[in-house]
This record gives C-alpha cells, structure tokens and sequence, in this order.
C-alpha cells in the first residue's frame, strides 16, 4: 500500500498561520530572552505585527477572491467572503485587545499578575513583584486563542470544529485566572469558566457523535444531506442537533447556559475581560451560523423552538438582573447576556439576511465593549496613602466622573448608548438589521420582545450616565477614585469611540462589505 501526500492549500490559510505561527514563535521568545522588559517589548511588537498582518493578509484575499471561495482539508475548512469577514473582525478585537494587555498605569502596575503559577498572596508572589518580574506570557496567549477563533469561522466538520474550540478555550481559561490584584476571584471565575466550558465540549462532542450516527459523518455538507434525506432517525438527528447547538450556546453565553458569565467577566483581568466579552461571541456567532446554514438548515422548523426560547430566556433575565447589579463589570455581564439574545433574534426562521446582519452586529457590539471596558481600566480606587489602587468598579464610585474626566466620561456614555442601542450609534444601526433578519420571516413576536428589553436595558445604561454627569461625589469621598491616564488603554478608547460614531453615522460601506460576504461556499443555504 503506498501513501499518497495530502494536497493542502497553505495561501488561502495564511492569515491563521501567520497569528499561529506567531503565537508558537512567542513561546519560543519566552524560552531565550531572558530579560523582562526586553522580553516584554519582543512579545508585543511580535503580537501586533502578526495580527495586524493576518488583517492585512485577509482583507486582500477577501478583496481579490477568485469564485465564492476555497474549499481547504478535503471539506474540512472553507476560506470564503464569510469567513475573511468574521476573521477581519476578530483580528481587529485581537489588536485592541493587545494593546489593552499592554497598558499600564503611571506606576508601572499591570494588570496580570507578575507570577501566575503560585498561591495568591504568597512569599513568592511577593518577591516577583519586587524583583520587577512580568507575565509575559500573556500576548502568546491571547495569539493562540485569535488563532483558534479564526480556525472556527472557517471549519465545516464537527470534529475539526472541536478541535478549534479547544484551542481558543484553553488559553482563555488561563487569561481570565491571571488577575494582578483580587486573584482569589480571579481563580475562582477562571474555574468556573473551565469546568463549565468542559461541559459544554462534553455535551458538543456527544451531539457529533449523534449526527454521525444518524447520517456517517461529520462533515457538515454531508450531515446535511444526510438529514434531508434520513428516515426513521428524526429523534436521533434532533437530540445531536440540540446538544452540538447547545455546545455552542455556552460560548455564546446565553441563557441558561449563561452561569459562567458573571464570575468570569468579574473575576478576569479587565483586558481580558474586554477581549473575552468581544471575540469570543463572535467567534461562536460564526461557528454558530456556519453549523446552522451549513448543517442544520432543514431543521429549521424543529429548531425554532430553541432559538425563540433561549432568545427570549436569555434577554429577559439579562435585562431584569443587570438593573439590580452594583457592581460594573457584572453588569455589563448580563448585559452581555442579554445581547446574546438579541444576537440569537437574527436566527428567527434562518433568514438569509442573518449572514451580513450578524458580522455587523458583532462588530457593533464588540466595539462598543472594547471601549467600555478600557475606560474601566483608567477609574481606579485611590488609598488614603494617595496611591492608586485597583479599578473602581462600584457604581457609586462612578459619580461625579463628569468632572474628573469629561472625554473618559463621555466616551463611556458613548458605549453605553451604543449598548442600548440609541439612534445615531453604532448599536442602533446593528440591532436594527439583526432584528430586520427575524421579522422578514415574520417573527415580529420575537423582535416585539427584543424591543422591550432593549427598551429595559436602557434604564442601567442611563443610570450610570447620571451618576457621571448628574451626580455629586459624596462628601469626604473627593479623593477616593483617581484617573489614571493610560497611553494605550486611551489609544483603545478613541478607536473605539470613533469606530461607534462612524458606524452609526455612515454604517453604508461597512454594511455593503458585510453584504457581499453574506454568502457560504457550502452549505444548504446562503
């Protein structure tokens, strides 16, 4: 028997091995170059060249493509406009993200802890603090989970998607137990999010298992098919579709697969909170259409159900718990979590629309929450020795920020406009063509509930608005909450609120770019 040499297309593939490829090469940074800083310097100029030429590499190739696309691994990967989009997008929340990892405070204080594989509070801790050592480690990472995501908008095989799932997974459950200061929380969000995420892979791979019993394989054409034309199976078929949609809805962080949310956005490092709270919704978002218009499309009447009550689960109890919340990062936690409904609206009757409308949306929203969380990286906590402590995430110490900072201030009321979805934002413009996807399929129902919600959330939204612009700082608490002027954390912010502003002003090229990548090369519709 002789073997035969796989033909493999490496040029379609080129901006995920680029970002993987850098990722790999960074481990390798962290084995010989010995000296923090120098280190640190190599690590992020490496992180940022890679991803800022993968984006480059992409956009060209989504620019210059030959035909609807490339077919990559024998039909395990496809490299078409609807994949360059969503890998555009992530690259850019990947870039934000880097910078935000990189920022610092005027004294010098990071936001990872300088030793993550010790006890918190222990003697080795203590010492790699004074001896000025620094985790950076951190940019490798966050390359591998960029790399592992742009692997999932592109894969169209059950078991590859599997496999890019894991590879984005594991290196943010490792980021989100990194935090420099309350490590205990940080911990136990990061456990939380692992055993959780294990679940929901267990539950994946069971429900592949199941569709590849019912029709003899994975590959999603072909599971298809094979559902198309499949009798006696529909509980079979219908039990693995429910568990693999499942799988991905804890990605997603809808409700009730949502529980992970709260701690993990809380307890993270609040860069990696940002990066966390963008990408990885659209990467599921991604995975999530591909599945459903590739594999899963004549199920659409039997999965509606689904969608319809999850989507509304998911919006009511986001919406009704974030007006209860005090604390910032998990309020906009279930804000998230109530995002992921109206994300999930869009899925209404499988319109075709849901393909450019959702792309815009992520971005939209990703924007938006890039910008919001690096402003919460600039309002610290000041000690009453007058040195500036952790962020300042109560509500109340929001009040009177107005006047500490107007631009901060502003630029945060910008983001939470834009999460309420206000006209002339980008969100308006976002929710308007994701709820347009449903209601073309006449789930006006559906799109009545989002409405209403949207219209709820904005209650919280608003609120913080008028404790940073109406609201006097308590007395005796003038010098309690400090500004701490990031370089980078402020570069996030501008491009954030501009990319918000612009959006919602003249979302017209960016909503006809999204439109043409609106098509799949395979797949039972689009």
């Amino acid at each position: 028997m002789s073997f035969v040499t796989p033909v493999i297309a490496w040029a379609p593939l080129a901006p995920i091995i680029i970002v993987l490829g850098a990722a790999a090469i960074g481990i390798l940074v962290e084995a010989f170059i010995r000296t923090p800083a120098t280190r640190r310097a190599a690590q992020l100029a490496l992180a940022l060249a890679s991803l800022v030429g993968a984006a480059l590499v992409a956009i060209l190739q989504w620019a210059t493509l030959d035909g609807a696309g490339t077919v990559v691994l024998e039909h395990m990967m496809v490299v078409d406009r609807q994949a360059l989009a969503w890998q555009s997008v992530l690259l850019l929340f990947g870039v934000l993200g880097t910078l935000l990892f990189a920022a610092r405070t005027r004294a010098g204080e990071e936001a990872f802890t300088p030793l993550g594989a010790v006890a918190p509070g222990s003697t080795e801790e203590t010492l790699a603090r004074r001896k000025g050592m620094q985790l950076t480690e951190v940019f490798p990472l966050a390359l591998f989970a960029v790399g592992g995501m742009m692997l999932f908008t592109s894969v169209t095989d059950l078991i590859f998607l599997f496999v890019a799932l894991e590879v984005f997974s594991l290196p943010l459950y490792i980021l989100v137990a990194l935090a420099r200061r309350r490590r205990l929380l940080s911990h136990e969000g990061a456990l939380k999010y692992f055993l959780l995420g294990a679940f929901s892979s267990a539950l994946f791979l069971f429900g592949a298992a199941l569709l590849y019993g019912a029709t003899g394989s994975t590959s999603f054409d072909e599971v298809g098919a094979g559902i198309a034309s499949a009798t006696g199976l529909d509980t079979l078929i219908l039990a693995g579709a429910v568990l693999v949609v499942v799988g991905l809805l804890f990605k997603l962080g809808a409700v009730p697969f949502h529980s992970w949310t709260p701690d993990a956005y809380q307890g993270a490092p609040t860069p990696v909170t940002a990066f966390m709270g963008a990408a990885t919704k659209a990467a599921a978002t991604a995975a999530l259409i591909r599945l459903v218009y590739g594999a899963l499309y004549g199920l659409d009447w039997e999965l509606s159900w689904l969608f319809w009550t999850v989507a509304i689960a998911s919006m009511l109890l986001g919406t009704v718990v974030a007006l209860v919340q005090t604390e910032l990062k998990r309020m906009l936690a279930y804000s998230s979590i109530a995002h992921a409904g109206f994300i999930l609206v869009a899925f209404a009757g499988f319109p075709d629309s849901t393909l450019s409308a959702l792309p815009f949306y992520l971005l939209t929203y990703g924007l938006a929450t890039m910008g919001a969380f690096a402003v919460i990286t600039q309002v610290r906590e000041r000690g009453e020795d007058g040195t500036v402590l952790g962020e300042a995430t109560r509500l109340g110490q929001w009040a009177g920020l107005g006047r500490r900072s107007p631009w901060l201030a502003a630029s945060m009321a910008l983001f939470l406009l834009s999460f309420a979805g206000i006209p002339l934002t980008a969100g308006f413009v976002g929710k308007f063509v994701a709820f347009s996807a449903a209601m073309s399929e006449g789930a006006w129902p559906l799109v009545l509930v989002a409405v209403i919600a949207s219209a709820a959330a904005a209650f919280f939204y608003v609120r913080l608005i008028v404790l940073m612009f109406f609201t006097d700082v308590p007395d005796g608490q003038e010098d309690a909450v400090a500004v701490d002027y990031s370089p980078l954390a402020r570069v996030v912010v501008v491009a954030a609120a501009v990319a918000v502003v612009l959006l919602g002003i003249v979302p017209g090229p960016v909503l006809s770019a999204f439109e043409n990548a609106g098509v799949l090369l395979l797949g039972a519709a689009g």
